[in-house]
Formats: C-alpha cells, structure tokens, sequence
C-alpha cells in the first residue's frame, strides 16, 4: 500500500516527509517518494512504506486533517501498482 499525503506546503522536502511518517508511524520507513506538484499551490506526495497494511491506515487517518507547517493535510490510501 501506499500513502498519499497532499496539501503540502510547497518546497517540503523529503527529508521532512520521511521524519513526518517517523515521528507518526514509528513502525514504518519511507521506500519511495513521488511528488505530485499539480500547479504547485497544494503539493502532494505518494508515498511506498515498509510495515503492515494496517499500520500505513492508521497514519493516513492520523494525518488526515492534521495541522503539519501550518496547512491541514489530506491522507488516504492507495493499493500499490
């Protein structure tokens, strides 16, 4: 599974998207990161995980709304391609 997190604040990097899923889901470790810039005003990021399918859900409904660098994030998730 994967872990989509959007309305980032643009210029986040992936070292801090890496420490965010850390410090969330202490179980898991970023793979894979793949931005999404779209026009550039909400930039999101898909993101591969190591850990359980359950783990991954429980941080997407913990992020889900959470005030992160001053904007409200959007997280679901997605099966892996």
């Amino acid at each position: 599974m994967k872990l989509w997190v959007g309305n980032m604040e643009p210029g986040t990097t992936d070292d801090e998207i890496k420490a965010l899923v850390k410090k969330y889901g202490t179980d898991l470790e970023c793979i894979d990161i793949q931005r999404v810039d779209g026009d550039g005003s909400r930039p999101a990021a898909s993101i591969q995980c190591s850990g359980t399918n359950e783990s991954i859900g429980k941080l997407a409904l913990r992020l889900n709304g959470m005030y992160w660098k001053g904007r409200p994030l959007t997280s679901s998730v997605a099966m892996s391609s």
